[in-house]
């Protein structure tokens, strides 16, 4: 089910991945991401975003079969393009499927996916999660090869990687943010969808939630290590705040 949003808002996807991974150092219940999904539901999220790994690290196959089920707003399944995550995605037939790169030993996503490189490949995935309804999403780095690349491949939506700005300061990070603006603005251009997201935070959501293409961010991480301190639902309404402050 989707909720009805204004037009110009900035919506807030929330990755869920980490109550997961905290519930899945002790194999038990605790902490459960459905629950944590709910609340963030609660607290303005405009969407749920979750990981299926190969390796289960986090999320699992049941966890996406309850949030198929018990969730109002859209589904984002991340998955990486292989045979498997093919086969799950077109049996629970989320509201959008984000095809990301992944690699067995990386702690994290490690930077956007090459889709102008793997354009063969990934072509077969694309066709067939949007033979089936499901929105497409590329999540990739803010470059115009990789923005033609997931335009050819017809996915109507790319999420850009900011992981890089988040990590950089200064003269750099300027210079970042000045490439996800021109990669932003140039994606538009060509009918791409422009979401982003990968390691914002309080400090650095602000200049990226400030332009006026971009139509989602997906963030997860730093709002779970948040609600540590201050709770999952007011973690998320702060963020909302500082998005819509930006956004304004």
């Amino acid at each position: 089910m989707t909720t009805a949003s204004h037009p110009d808002k900035l919506r807030l996807g929330v990755n869920i991945d980490h109550v997961a991974t905290i519930r899945n150092a002790r194999g038990i219940r605790h902490p459960d991401p459905v629950r944590a999904a709910g609340l963030a539901v609660r607290a303005g999220a405009d969407g749920i975003t979750a990981h299926l790994r190969e390796d289960r690290r986090h999320i699992s196959d049941e966890d996406i079969a309850s949030l198929s089920d018990v969730l109002s707003v859209p589904l984002n399944l991340e998955m990486a393009a292989t045979d498997e995550m093919l086969e799950i995605a077109l049996r629970h037939k989320p509201h959008a499927c984000c095809i990301v790169p992944e690699k067995r030993q990386e702690l994290t996503t490690e930077g956007g996916l090459d889709a102008a490189g793997q354009h063969n490949r990934l072509k077969h995935y694309v066709d067939e999660l949007v033979r089936a309804d499901i929105r497409v999403s590329l999540f990739i780095d803010p470059e115009k090869d990789q923005l033609d690349a997931a335009k050819s491949l017809g996915a109507p939506v790319t999420e850009l990687h900011t992981g890089t700005y988040c990590e950089l300061s200064g003269a750099p990070q300027a210079e970042e943010l000045e490439r996800i603006k021109t990669a932003t603005s140039y994606g538009a251009t060509i009918g791409l969808e422009m979401h982003a997201g990968h390691g914002l935070s309080y400090d650095t959501v602000g200049d990226i939630a400030a332009i006026p293409e971009l139509k989602e961010l997906n963030i997860g991480h730093f709002l779970i290590g948040e609600a540590i301190f201050h709770g999952l639902e007011a973690s998320i309404i702060e963020m909302r705040r500082l998005m819509d402050e930006a956004r304004a």
